[in-house]
């Protein structure tokens, strides 16, 4: 049996006043349900700030370019970026593009309660594919091929 390990690690300090209330409104703003949306998307960005680190102290400009790339194409840098505009990167940034927000920012939902309801009815496809999950990270490629049906 293959054990699935959590792509989220929790919080060092449970009860910080401070972050409870960037979480809280960060959960408001974007739709999330739980907090471990939240802290998943935490992760992915300490993932990729981690490689950047790494990268900027062993100076390998093949792999910079890779990194830099791919984050182009998720729509989360420029394509002129550099590592220091990787290491800048925000939870909202990746937030900004998750399938749920897009659909409200597009004006195909009345909010992002409504977003996240569509996309988990099955309503909404992605270049004639069905997508039922709200966190789905959009690629720039993909995103004016959203479509909601009814």
């Amino acid at each position: 049996m293959r054990r699935l390990k959590k792509k989220y690690e929790k919080p060092f300090r449970p009860w910080d006043k401070e972050r409870l209330e960037k979480e809280r409104e960060l959960l408001k703003t974007y739709g999330l349900k739980k907090k471990q949306e939240l802290w998943r998307t935490e992760a992915l960005l300490k993932k990729y700030r981690k490689i950047a680190r790494s990268l900027i102290a062993k100076r390998d400009k093949e792999k910079e370019r890779i990194l830099i790339e791919k984050l182009n194409r998720m729509g989360i840098l420029p394509v002129d970026a550099s590592l220091d505009d990787v290491l800048s990167l925000t939870v909202e940034n990746f937030l900004e593009r998750r399938l749920q927000t897009l659909l409200f920012r597009k004006g195909m939902a009345k909010s992002v309660k409504h977003a996240r309801q569509l996309i988990t009815h099955g309503h909404v496809t992605i270049n004639g594919r069905k997508v039922v999950y709200p966190s789905y990270l959009v690629p720039t490629s993909e995103e004016d091929k959203i479509r909601v049906e009814k």
